[in-house]
Order: C-alpha cells, then structure tokens, then sequence
C-alpha cells in the first residue's frame, strides 16, 4: 500500500487525508498522520526520511509498512540531504493552477546518498537550470512558504 498526495484546488481550509490545498500562489501540502513527522521536521529545516527499524530500509513517501520486509516497526531519521540527480523536467505550461507565470519551472528528481532507488522530488528555481545535469550532485535547501510550511527542495552543489 503506497499512499499518495492528490492536488485538487479545494478552498484553503478545507485539507486533509493528503490532499494539497492552494494557498497564495502554489499549492500546498497538507499533512497526514504519515507525513506529519516529515513536515513538522522541515519546518525545523531538517530532512527526516521514515526507516524501518527491523532492516534498515529507508521508505519514502511514508507508508504504513516497509517496501522492503513488511514489518510495521518504522521510524523517521534525519539523512545528509545529499543527493545525485536522478532527472529533471522544464515545465512550460502556464495554465497549471499556482505556476501561472511565463517563466518556466524546473521539477527534480533527486537518488539521496544514503540508500539506492531512494527518491524524492523538489522544485528548483530556473535561474538554476543551467547547473543541473543528470549524474551532477545536489543538496537540500528549505523553501519556506509562510505560513509555518517550510518545504524541502534540491538545488545542485
């Protein structure tokens, strides 16, 4: 069972069950009893990624069992933030709710430096396209949103 975050454009207030709502600009996550530890860690400016505590497995998004042995027994802990760039994509579609603008935007996909095929995805500013390449190295920046939502991102290194 993997959950999954939806995007809906819902009024803002109305979140809940991982369903993003979009405030100001950009839609926003809305925190489930899975992801709670994640979000509350990256306001903090800290990258938490759930871990089995039976095998070791990093599990990310949070899910209520580990991928690798099934146990129940998981736990969230701070990782490097390190990370190789897996791929990206320029988005250059302006009539995607929050990303109305003319300037295209980056989506990144990045393979963290503590266990292989452990993903996770950001946003990059576009001023840094240019320094990204498949292979090239990255690290964790907190984007903050306002809000109290602090929102991990990759730049590269």
């Amino acid at each position: 069972m993997n959950p999954r975050i939806e995007v809906r454009m819902i009024p803002e207030g109305r979140v809940g069950d991982g369903v993003m709502a979009q405030a100001a600009s950009k839609p926003v996550p809305a925190p489930d009893e899975l992801s709670k530890p994640f979000w509350e860690a990256a306001r903090e400016r800290r990258l938490v990624i759930q871990r089995c505590a039976a095998c070791g497995y990093y599990n990310h998004p949070p899910r209520p069992i580990c991928e690798s042995c099934s146990s129940e027994r998981l736990e969230f802990h701070p990782v490097s933030g390190r990370a190789t760039i897996h791929t990206f994509i320029v988005m250059r579609q302006p009539n995607n709710a929050g990303f109305e603008t003319d300037i295209p935007y980056v989506n990144i996909v990045v393979e963290l430096d503590e266990q292989p095929m452990l993903f996770v995805a950001g946003n990059l500013p576009f001023s840094e396209l240019d320094r990204i390449h498949i292979g090239g190295r990255a690290e964790v920046w907190f984007e903050d949103r306002g809000a109290d939502l602090v929102v991990p991102q990759f730049r590269p290194l």
